[in-house]
This record gives C-alpha cells, structure tokens and sequence, in this order.
C-alpha cells in the first residue's frame, strides 16, 4: 500500500482506553463508537500508516480496582488482560466489517481466538498493511495496558505514541474541576514526572522516555483528530524525549 505523502508518521502505536468503547453505554462496548473509531483508524490505514494498537479492560472489568476490595492481585489482573483479548476481538470484527485486514496477537497464549505476540511476526504484519491489536497487555501482573503500549511501541519502532483519552490534552490541574486550568500545547517526559501530572503510570513514562518514543494525547470523542495528528496538525499534547 503506498503511502500518503502528505503524512508525518510512518508507523504508529495507537492506545485506547476500555473506557473508550463505552461510548453512550454504562458498561462493555458502544456498538457506535466502536464502529467510529474503526472507520477512522481505516482512514489512517489507507492513507499507507502502519497502526498497531493496545486496548485497556476497563470498560469490562479492572484488575486492581477489585484487588482493593480483596481479590487476590494476580488474579484480577489476569481476568483483566482477558478482557483486552475480549475488546480487542470486537475493535478486529468491526475493521474486517470494513474490510480493513486486521490481526490479534496476544501476549498470553490464547491460540483458538488469536495469534501469539511475536515482535518479528506482528512487524511483518504492519509492513503488509494489516492493522495489528495487541491484547493482554505485557502477559505480566501489576503492569497497566499504558506500560504494554510503551513496550509495544518500542518494540515496533514506532515514530509517535498516541494515547487516546476523555480530554484534549494534558492540563495543569483537572479541566473537569479547575475551569482555569491551562493546557499544555508540549512538554518533556521529566516534566511530565516532576509535575506529576499522571497522565500514565511512571514505569510507561520512563519506558517511552529512555526508548525516545514521543507521544501526544488527544481527545478520541474529537471525530477526525486521528487523521489530522498523521498530517502533523498540532491536536492535544505532544511528550517528548530530550536529548
């Protein structure tokens, strides 16, 4: 597929939030917005960018939310990496519905509904067009879905990180509560930690910081800003490394 020249990124690793899929919904996956986000990420594909993908399980269940509350933490976060596999097997259907070839690798051996990851083989993938969803986080306990699309893009090469989120960027306070927090436009991965603005968890952060993987948070209810991110327009919060 050849590529659009008119695009800044090659290749990219897109995180989405369980949260993401819900949508209108109060639990699981928005048929709609589920459908929305594979159009756009079809849109991207076509425009020759190489997509691979991470999905969280919130939106199904939540590993270390239950381990408060008693459940043992391995556990949890094992039925948590399953309800990845699970979102990640509906973000496939609704791409192939859209006849965009798609490919599940999972980080836990799952081979009836899925591939393993392997790095070699989900590079080759992205190199013949095929958009690939990484499910199951890292395979390990206590390591968020944000550490797993630090690693994966790592491992991939990718040349932007996008964290796909419920605002437009990164604030200096909580916009939700604070109506005079500021936005941040850019900013360095060791600012990002010194002012803990917690826009990811400090193990994600440090990987992309020390593999020099940039990253920009958007908003992924702002239809059409996928496309505009690819073309270099400045949506969001650009994290960067120094040196």
């Amino acid at each position: 597929m050849a590529t659009d020249p008119t695009v800044k990124y090659k290749r990219i690793l897109l995180k989405l939030s369980g949260e993401a899929l819900i949508g209108n919904e109060d639990y699981g996956i928005d048929p709609a917005m589920i459908r929305r986000i594979a159009a756009e990420i079809k849109e991207v594909n076509q425009a020759g960018v190489q997509i691979g993908i991470v999905i969280g399980g919130g939106n199904i269940f939540r590993g270390a939310g239950l381990a408060a509350t008693g459940l043992d933490r391995v556990t949890g976060d094992h039925m948590g990496m399953l309800a990845t596999v699970m979102n990640s097997l509906a973000l496939q259907d609704a791409l192939e519905k859209l006849d965009v070839n798609a490919r599940v690798m999972s980080a836990i051996k799952i081979n009836e509904v899925c591939e393993d990851y392997i790095r070699r083989r989900a590079i080759r993938h992205l190199e013949k067009g095929r958009v690939v969803i990484f499910a199951a986080g890292t395979g390990n306990p206590y390591f968020t879905t944000d550490s797993a699309a630090g690693l994966r893009a790592s491992e991939i090469n990718a040349d932007l990180m996008l964290k796909a989120t419920k605002v437009d960027g990164i604030y200096t306070d909580d916009p939700v509560l604070n109506p005079d927090a500021k936005r941040y436009e850019h900013l360095n991965y060791d600012e990002l930690i010194e002012r803990r603005l917690n826009i990811m968890d400090t193990a994600a952060v440090a990987l992309c910081r020390d593999q020099q993987v940039p990253l920009r948070i958007f908003d992924v209810y702002q239809k059409g800003s996928l496309m505009k991110i690819i073309h270099g327009e400045n949506i969001g919060t650009l994290v960067y490394a120094q040196g």
